[in-house]
């Protein structure tokens, strides 16, 4: 199947989990949404895998405005093993050829997708903050950051098929409700032929309290090198707990050993997007940037006045963290303690 043919079908993979419908599978749906509109008589469809999927959470996909909802459900499907995930979704794609399939940058997608394109000898492109369509031949543009986030790469996949690319959570927005969606919902059981994975679920294990989500949290206090210490990230503990915030921290501060890899932001860590950021004794480099800029206030507080991280800052504050830090806890506290929140 060659680039260029219009009124193809653009897949995106929604996540399946005990909670529902994975929000972040959303924002996919929106990046296929916009290519669609680039692709003459295209058709956006979602495939869901899983077990016993609500039918909340497909109506919640099918409002998203894609053109079909196909929900590929058996027991062995209820949770991830990917020999069996991966086993359905390559005979559904050879079924039905699509041009397109995307899927989210998360733990899922980023096992799921290169394990399936391995299998179809397919191109895959990881953790994509922008994608396109190539007018004179119709491929994707797969676009990412490259050389340790110096650069952003385009790459194209002119010849295998589908074209197939994860998206960095956080870095879409998510499509507004329609009121009379269109979508078509088609359920089907998987071949109990493909689920012959010798992999078994036994159990799961929920992270310690305070490895805190970064990913779904509103406000974020990150700390890195400029602490000096490990002992001292306790000054972002302070101001994170008086925010209602999560601890978050740069590679430095991961490396160092200060606090463990779930807080890591950046290119190597999460990806984030909260309502409120602070950048306490980070410099900025361009790797931590690539994983926070689009949180809608930033304040850092360093006492380089070149420091990189002002370039993206709302509010910038140089001075002492040793001193600023405390100081601001001590006026939080006492805001919070005259009953202002």
């Amino acid at each position: 199947m060659m680039g260029g043919r219009t009124g193809e079908e653009i897949w995106t993979i929604a996540e399946s989990t005990e909670h529902g419908i994975n929000p972040i599978s959303l924002e996919v749906i929106w990046r296929g949404l916009q290519l669609r509109e680039k692709l003459s008589n295209a058709r956006l469809i979602t495939v869901v895998l899983g077990a016993g999927v609500g039918d909340d959470g497909l109506a919640m996909v099918a409002s998203a405005g894609v053109d079909e909802v196909v929900c590929v459900e058996h027991e062995k499907l209820g949770h991830f093993l990917p020999e069996n995930h991966a086993a359905v979704l390559v005979d559904l794609i050879e079924r039905r050829r699509p041009a397109i399939v995307l899927a989210a940058a998360t733990t899922y997608g980023r096992t799921l997708l290169p394990y399936a394109a391995a299998k179809l000898y397919a191109g895959l492109t990881a953790d994509c903050t922008a994608l396109d369509i190539d007018q004179e031949t119709c491929n994707l543009l797969q676009i990412r950051p490259a050389i340790g986030g110096n650069i952003l790469a385009t790459i194209e996949t002119p010849v295998a098929r589908p074209q197939m690319a994860t998206v960095r959570p956080h870095s879409s927005p998510t499509p507004d409700p329609v009121d009379r969606p269109h979508a078509v919902v088609n359920r089907e059981v998987a071949d109990e032929r493909l689920l012959t994975s010798l992999v078994r679920f036994t159990g799961s294990e929920n992270l310690p309290g305070d490895e805190v989500s970064l990913a779904n949290a509103d406000r974020i206090v990150a700390g890195g090198r400029g602490l000096k210490k490990p002992e001292n990230f306790r000054l972002v503990g302070d101001l994170a707990e008086l925010l209602g915030a999560a601890v978050g921290a740069s590679r430095e501060a991961v490396d160092r050993g200060w606090i463990s890899y779930p807080h890591q932001v950046g290119l190597s860590g999460k990806t984030v997007a909260p309502e409120l950021y602070v950048a306490v004794g980070i410099s900025g480099t361009i790797q931590h940037l690539a994983g926070m800029q689009t949180a809608h206030s930033i304040v850092a507080i360093n006492n380089d006045p070149d420091a990189q991280i002002f370039e993206v800052a709302d509010l910038a504050i140089q001075g002492d963290l040793f001193t600023v830090v405390p100081l601001l806890c001590e006026r939080l506290a006492n805001r919070r303690g005259a009953g202002n929140e």
